[in-house]
């Protein structure tokens, strides 16, 4: 009789991530627990735990690594047809095209109201996503297209707006989320970033539609 196959950490870590995964956007978050995840992985309870501390980690674990999968950074970084504001335009548009880690993404929007939680994801944006702003500010500066002594500043602040349009952080009706919409693009034009144009406009109306129907059902 074969013996079974033993899996390295490594390889159970990812087949966890994989179950997960797949059952948060087929049945959601709510709806998925921790047994189900270990069902589906093909291991006990306590394995999960080996590598994770919750249902909530996961998820977060999950978005981290679904970004840096199809990172829209990396992207945009090859275009050289486009200039620096037309690179960080265009990488809004294919960061909303990600549907798969959009829906994730809105679905995790509740777990943000556990603090730990709230401060791991901040630290993490901050440690990944301020370099990559930083290197297209200074980009679109030095070609011209935008005009700003802000750069070092606003890839600080840039990671940081996402938190302040989720209602689990900062309670909003939709009607305050189209206001602070308005604030943070009038502020970046005025910082010398404006980014806002037709295309953009489109689509922002979907995501803070989607963004309010997921504060209002929690």
């Amino acid at each position: 009789m074969a013996r079974p196959v033993k899996k390295s950490p490594e390889q159970w870590k990812k087949e966890i991530l994989d179950a997960a995964q797949h059952l948060f956007l087929d049945k959601g978050y709510e709806e998925t627990s921790v047994s189900d995840i270990m069902n589906l992985a093909g291991g006990a309870k306590g394995m999960f735990y080996r590598f994770f501390q919750s249902k909530e980690e996961i998820m977060y674990v999950l978005g981290n690594q679904m970004f840096l999968e199809n990172n829209p950074f990396e992207e945009v970084k090859k275009r050289s047809d486009l200039n620096g504001l037309q690179k960080i335009r265009s990488l809004l548009l294919l960061n909303q095209s990600d549907s798969q880690r959009n829906d994730l993404n809105r679905q995790a929007v509740p777990i943000l109201k556990d603090p730990h939680i709230l401060s791991a994801a901040v630290k993490e944006n901050r440690r990944i996503l301020t370099p990559l702003w930083r290197d297209l500010l200074e980009e679109g500066i030095k070609d011209g297209s935008i005009q700003t002594k802000y750069a070092k500043e606003l890839s600080e602040l840039l990671p940081l707006i996402n938190f302040w349009f989720m209602p689990s952080v900062f309670p909003a009706t939709q009607e305050e989320l189209h206001h602070k919409y308005s604030f943070v693009m009038e502020v970046l034009t005025h910082m010398g970033l404006p980014i806002l144009d037709d295309v953009t406009a489109a689509f922002t109306e979907k995501v803070i539609t989607d963004i309010s129907a997921k504060g209002e059902n929690e």
